[in-house]
């Protein structure tokens, strides 16, 4: 006997509908109110044999309740739902457990993938659903996380560095000016562990790319040079509009690559190693022979085996140092390699000094820390712990010491002026124009930001794209107007924080001088007095006349020098009683006077 004889299903859920159409339209329903099938051949429908029971006779009741309103689609995809519901619960137990146990993440994984269904609903009723689009991924992944940005710490409870204070300045009266203080720093093995895996945060700023004009427009000038560009005062103001991805003037405005044809070049050699450094940068500068390159003290082996030390140099610089003999075929001088700078875009040096200084960042594209010092100092404490001191420990990506005695900058203008620093119409103008910006002198009102004026010799940064932002700013500003970037440091840092929240680290210039030696310029050290022990004597008193020849034989008389409007006199010494008043003191020089006319006249 056949299936169809028999009045068996149909495999499929999608022919239950017919079926029970057809019947209602044949009357095929007994007065038990039993589902007659009738085979697809037409062949008349089979009772049922057996009389059901009470408990079967609800089954079946509760059964045709739900064929009538929903039918056989329904209650599949209702079973479906069910099941997909408690795999679900499933993977998030499963997901949870693992998180605890603190293994490795988990991937986001389909159920289709994770869940052998065929163990719980047919392999047709799955195909037959994937193709009418019903399935899909039920265990929709999550979100993707926001991206990870270092975000700081503190130090455990108990440690040394969070109790530590500054002890009160000494009491020597004879030292009044600036000097170091101590600074708690953390082993360079500590350090080195701190350091962040991940880069900090850059609020709004994520993307910053800059302006490469190979022919360069000087339509609406205000200020710039051929290596800077010359922006406009609209493009000046809307580089302050911080927005998410932007464009702005950061010197190199010429050429596709930072040093190539684009003034202040370098060898191909030498940018290659540049762009290899992609941990930490010390750098330095020395132009127009100004210094004598200051070797770095107390450097950990692992630094000297990971950070890079570059001192640019002129080819001014390279020359003397050829004929001093400190210069190499190798391009070492000690722990730093040297990188001679051609084409200088700016006949003032410290102008050209700025480069490096600001733009670190463009010359080594992949280095995350950089640790500007001026030439004319000398590095006593290993990068790592300046970093974790000044940078991690803070959660800052800009640091910079407050200037010792001047924090306006109105005042740091006047200074500039009367130590000639720059022409004082040029420093006026810049004033004026940032007054009429809006600058205002430094009072109280402004904390916790502590002072306007950095003492800009070091500058301990992380090359994120907030803090690469600021630096080509303030250099645009040094481009434009002076090259005395402490003028304009306030002004550029005021403009950024305005747009968000961003802050820069100022610690104290006691503590600048901890980590670094301040030496004297090279032309100093040449006019510096020689040691006491070569002493300068003046010239023996001249002889004296024939006529006193016969002194000779009595005891020689000692001599002092007196200087008088008509020369140099050798008087004898003669004891006489001090005396306070201005009369005393006139009888004193008619007596000397006496004397000598005696000599004289022996």
């Amino acid at each position: 006997m056949t299936g169809g004889s028999l009045g068996m299903r149909s495999g499929s859920y999608g022919s239950l509908d017919k079926q029970l159409q057809q019947n209602s339209n044949n009357g095929n329903i007994n007065s038990n109110n039993s589902c007659y099938i009738n085979n697809v051949n037409g062949l008349s429908p089979i009772p049922t044999t057996r009389k059901p029971s009470k408990m079967q006779k609800e089954r079946e009741r509760l059964f045709h309740w739900i064929c009538k309103f929903a039918g056989r689609k329904k209650v599949g995809m209702l079973l479906l739902c069910v099941i997909s519901a408690a795999v679900f619960v499933w993977v998030l137990y499963v997901g949870k457990g693992e998180d605890a146990q603190e293994s490795e993440p988990v991937q986001n994984i389909g159920v289709n993938v994770s869940m052998p269904l065929k163990n719980h609903i047919e392999s047709n009723t799955l195909s037959s659903l994937s193709v009418m689009g019903v399935v899909r991924d039920l265990a929709l992944p999550p979100p993707p996380p926001p991206p990870a940005v270092f975000l700081g710490y503190t130090l455990p409870p108990g440690h040394p560095c969070n109790s530590f204070t500054l002890p009160p300045p000494p009491a020597d009266k004879k030292r009044t000016g600036p000097r170091p203080c101590p600074v708690c720093y953390l082993p360079v093995e500590e350090a080195v562990a701190l350091m962040p895996k991940i880069p900090s945060a850059s609020p709004v700023l994520k993307k910053l790319t800059y302006i490469y004009e190979e022919n360069l427009s000087r339509d609406g000038e205000f200020g710039g040079s051929d290596f800077g560009g010359y922006p406009t005062l609209k493009q000046r103001n809307d580089s302050f509009d911080i927005r998410e991805s932007m464009s702005v003037h950061c010197g190199f405005v010429r050429g596709v690559k930072p040093g190539r044809n684009t003034g202040y070049d370098m060898d191909d050699d030498d940018l290659l190693e540049m762009e290899q450094c992609n941990g930490v940068v010390v750098a330095s500068a020395i132009f127009g022979a100004f210094d004598d390159i200051n070797q770095p003290k107390n450097i950990s082996d692992y630094s000297k085996a990971t950070v890079c030390f570059y001192m640019f140099i002129d080819e001014e610089t390279e020359t003397y140092m050829k004929n001093a003999g400190t210069l190499g075929s190798e391009k070492k001088v000690g722990l730093w390699r040297t990188v001679v700078v051609r084409n200088l875009p700016y006949e003032d040096d410290r102008r050209t000094g700025k480069i490096p200084k600001l733009l670190v960042h463009r010359m080594f594209p992949n280095a995350r820390f950089s640790l500007w010092i001026d030439g004319k100092l000398e590095l006593v404490v290993d990068p790592y712990q300046i970093l974790e001191r000044f940078l991690w420990r803070k959660n800052a990506t800009f640091a910079i010491s407050k200037h010792y005695r001047r924090f306006d900058t109105f005042v740091e203008a006047e200074a500039n002026k009367a130590a000639h620093k720059y022409d004082n119409a040029s420093i006026d103008f810049q004033i004026n124009f940032y007054k009429n910006e809006g600058l205002t002198p430094y009072s109280e009102a402004k904390l916790p930001i502590i002072s306007d004026v950095p003492e800009g010799c070091v500058i301990i940064r992380e090359h994120v794209p907030l803090s690469n932002l600021f630096t080509c700013l303030w250099f645009n500003e040094v481009d434009r107007f002076t090259s005395r970037d402490q003028i304009s440091f306030s002004t550029v840092r005021d403009k950024i924080l305005s747009k968000v929240n961003w802050s820069i680290s100022m610690f104290l210039d006691c503590e600048r001088r901890n980590f670094v030696i301040q030496k004297y310029h090279r032309d100093v050290l040449e006019q510096i007095a020689p040691p006491v022990s070569v002493a300068v004597y003046p010239p023996p008193p001249p002889p004296p006349p024939p006529s006193s020849q016969t002194l000779y034989d009595e005891p020689p008389i000692k001599f002092y020098h007196e200087t008088s409007p008509e020369g140099t006199i050798s008087v004898p010494i003669r004891k006489v009683q001090p005396r306070r008043t201005r009369r005393s003191s006139s009888r004193r020089h008619r007596k000397v006077s006496a004397g000598v006319r005696d000599i004289h006249s022996s």
